[in-house]
Parts: structure tokens; sequence; C-alpha cells
């Protein structure tokens, strides 16, 4: 009797501890998917839902906040996700906030993650549909992966045909890095250039502060008005001596002595007028076919 009663009460712990742990992988996964508690339901919109699937989590701020409650392929191009979120949440969540999907980790499942919208904006309502924003597939990071990679490739082989070409080349830079002559000649030409360079800065100051003539006609401001007063006089001398000259033409003692000169002038002149003559007459004589 003793060890029927015992059996029994095991048997009646065993049952308790089986309800006890079924009761709480119950509640724990109902807390996990919404099913107690108050919630509301939004909807959006996707033209491709990158593996998302019922029950997957959805996330505001980085916390979990609901799930996904349905996935209904509407066409070819379009897929309406609906979202079961805690009720709580509704008033952070405004009509301008954007749906968007990700994975939980590198490898991890789908996450459906809302941004928030504006601060001003309106709280959404029951079945309100909120913007979504396409994912980013495998297979473009894959295509973007392999483009880098040939790209890489590219520039790869461009570099070694650069270097072969700086080795081996006579260009001007393959001759810097291994013509030694060359590289002799260009330094001293750098130094020629420093020099004169050197050189000119010299000049520069003295012309700025030396006392010769053309620094004093570059910086000194007396000595240009002086040299200008001078130009002035030469040129009045200049027209004054052009006036005597043309007065002493005019004079009695001088006039036969110009008429003279100007008869000779004529003279010349005209022999010379003559002598292209003749030589035009010879050369159209010489230029006559002979018969």
């Amino acid at each position: 009797m003793k060890k029927e009663s015992g059996a029994t009460w095991k048997l009646g712990l065993f049952v308790i501890v089986g309800l006890v742990i079924i009761i709480s992988t119950i509640y724990f996964i109902g807390k996990q998917k919404n099913l107690f508690g108050s919630t509301f339901h939004l909807l959006s919109k996707f033209t491709t839902v990158s593996g998302l699937k019922v029950g997957n989590n959805i996330r505001f701020s980085g916390i979990n906040i609901g799930t996904v409650a349905e996935i209904e392929l509407l066409t070819d191009t379009s897929v309406m996700v609906a979202l079961l979120i805690r009720k709580e949440v509704k008033k952070f969540i405004k009509t301008d906030a954007t749906a968007s999907i990700g994975s939980d980790g590198i490898m991890g499942d789908k996450v459906l993650t809302i941004s928030p919208g504006s601060i001003n904006g309106k709280n959404v309502e029951e079945n309100d549909l909120i913007n979504s924003k396409n994912a980013i597939e495998i297979e473009d990071i894959m295509k973007g992966m392999k483009t880098s990679v040939d790209n890489a490739g590219i520039i790869t082989e461009q570099l070694a045909q650069f270097t072969y070409k700086i080795n081996n080349g006579n260009g001007a830079l393959s001759k810097l890095i291994s013509d030694e002559d060359f590289s002799k000649s260009l330094k001293g030409t750098l130094i020629n250039l420093e020099l004169s360079s050197k050189e000119f800065s010299k000049f520069t100051a003295k012309m700025n502060n030396g006392k010769g003539a053309l620094s004093k006609l570059v910086s000194d401001e007396e000595f240009s008005k002086s040299l200008d007063s001078t130009m002035t006089n030469l040129q009045t001398g200049t027209k004054k001596l052009s006036e005597n000259m043309e007065a002493a033409k005019s004079n009695i003692l001088l006039r036969g002595y110009f008429n003279k000169k100007k008869k000779a002038e004529a003279k010349r002149l005209l022999q010379l007028q003559k002598t292209k003559e003749n030589l035009k007459k010879k050369d159209s004589i010489n230029n006559i076919p002979k018969l």
C-alpha cells in the first residue's frame, strides 16, 4: 500500500512539473509572437522580401516590437507584408516611417526594421500602409564584389606594365630612376635654376634698394621727374633746330647753297631713273627669241 502511494506521489509531481514547463513554454513563445497583450497591424509593400518569413521579428530603434504576421504575393513584382506590433509602441511610429528588410547578423534570420519618421509626423493607425525600402540582395553584393575583383585585376596588370616600362623604358621617368648620367644632368639643371633664381632675387633687391640709374628710374620719383624734364627739353630743342633749318633755307645768303644741293639731288634721281630704264631695255632685248 505504501509502495503504491509513493508511486502515485512521484507520478503527480512529474505531471505537475511537466505542466509548468509546458505552460512556461507556451507563455514564452506567445510573448515572443505577441499572442498575449494588445497589438495592432501595419502593412508595407515590397518588390521582394529577400527570404523574409512569417514569424520573423520586427525591430524599431533596435528593439523587438512585433513579428511578421502574414506575407501575401500581390503580383510578380509586389509583395504585401502584414506586421503585428505591440500597441504601446504605436505612439512612436509615424506615418512617414519606412520599413526595410535586413539580417540578424551575417548568417542570421531576416529581420524587418522600421525606421522612425519625422518627430512632428502623425501617428499611425490600424492597418496603415507605411513606406518600404528594398533590401540589398546577396546577388547584387556578389556582382559588386566581382566587378571590384575584375577592376583590381585590371589595375594590377596595368601597374605591372607600368613598372616594367619604368625598369626597361627610355622615358624621362625611367631615366630619372635608372640612368645615373641623366639624373646628374637633371640635378645640375636644378642647381643652375636655383642659382639663377638667387641672382634674380639679388637683382630685384638692388632694383628696389640700389642707387643706379635703372633703380632710380623704377623707384626714385625725383629722378623720374628729372628724366621727364630732360626728355621734354630735348624734344623742344629738336623742334627749335628744325625751325632754324627752315629759316636758314629762306635766308638770301644760304639760299643758293640749298638750291644747288636740291638740284644735285634731282639730277641724281634723274640719272638713277635713266639707268633703270636702260637695264629694262637690255633685258627686253635679251629675251627676244633668236630665229
